[in-house]
């Protein structure tokens, strides 16, 4: 099944966006999934220039990319999340920070609506994205958080993003959701619980990256059968655990990336413990023709050398031929 694959600049941030595009292009990437921050991409300055998206488009069109995908992972973090503090100051634009946590959480909200504007503007059907979350703290469940309490961060998450996926609908772009440690879904039941939550609305789904769920011995093969109708977006980053010491675990212990006493870590893409025939397998199985990006975020390897490496590897993946379609070609003459 033929896929476009693209190359996710949120790690590339610290190099203009033209110096990405260039490298992406002569590595062989289909297009970029851009992320809006460094000045890849930014929200104020698409909206008030009349000329900002024009440059950029003409700046993939020379270098022969396309976009699908924007992300505002770091925007968004910040809509429901609980509490909200130094963290965020440090990954959010300063023209959207405020000493009121309240203020910071509505300043993220309509940065992620207008987000949405630019998508369009851009051409893009897709937003990826974080959520934040007002309950994510609790997990641990000591002291034992109340069902009460977990129901209120449902509600949270609802009354926040229904205003937030109205604009989504008017504009005709989608959100699709990280799951991910942090935030307001990050497992099957909590998939399922936020999915029920806003009432299934067909504007908000999932973005697929399967290194998240390795390390919390979730299957990330299933996770595609079981959200095969939401799976609007597909990040390719690998993981490793490395729990079999006795001293690793896989909360990681407050370690840097890369240290080699934490119990997990992300690695280059083939090298970890992600089942990917199985999940591109599954991808085939639930006709995912959508961007497959990958996302490059191993601490210790150069990015330079991995980059491409990660991108000849997804490539033969991405050629897995669908089942059905194999057997049809097999024997189509009988």
């Amino acid at each position: 099944m033929t896929r476009p694959i693209t190359l996710f600049t949120g790690q590339w941030a610290d190099l203009p966006f033209e110096e990405v595009c260039r490298l992406a292009s002569e590595w062989g990437y289909e297009g970029l999934e851009i992320a809006t921050w460094g000045d890849h991409l930014e929200i104020d300055k698409a909206l008030s220039d009349p000329g900002y998206v024009k440059r950029k488009l003409e700046t993939l069109e020379k270098y022969n990319l396309k976009v699908w995908t924007i992300s505002n992972h770091l925007i968004s973090q910040a809509i429901c999340d609980h509490p909200i503090d130094e963290r965020h100051k440090g990954i959010l634009p300063s023209r959207l920070w405020s000493d009121d946590a309240e203020q910071v959480r509505q300043n993220a909200a309509e940065e992620t609506k207008n987000t949405a504007r630019v998508a369009a503007l851009l051409g893009a059907n897709t937003v990826v994205g974080f959520t934040g979350s007002s309950i994510w703290h609790t997990v641990a469940m000591f002291p034992p958080a109340s069902q009460a309490m977990i129901d209120r961060g449902y509600e949270d998450f609802a009354e926040r993003f229904n205003p937030i996926l109205d604009v989504f609908e008017q504009e005709g772009v989608r959100f699709a959701h990280e799951v991910h440690p942090s935030e307001i879904a990050y497992d099957y039941h909590t998939t399922v619980k936020t999915l029920e939550a806003i009432g299934h609305r067909a504007s908000f789904g999932l973005n697929w990256d399967p290194s998240h769920m390795v390390w919390q011995q979730l299957d990330p093969a299933g996770f595609i059968l079981d959200f095969a109708d939401r799976i609007y977006h597909v990040d390719c980053k690998d993981a490793k655990v490395r729990i079999g010491d006795g001293r690793r675990g896989i909360l990681s212990s407050h370690l840097a990336w890369a240290d080699p006493k934490r119990g997990w870590d992300f690695v280059s893409t083939g090298r970890g413990d992600v089942p990917w025939e199985d999940c591109f397998r599954a991808l085939n199985h639930i006709g995912y023709d959508g961007p497959i990006s990958i996302e490059w975020e191993d601490a210790g390897m150069d990015r330079l050398m991995g980059a491409p490496e990660a991108l000849a590897y997804i490539s033969k993946l991405n050629a897995i031929t669908p089942p059905a379609a194999a057997f049809d070609a097999a024997f189509s003459s009988e």
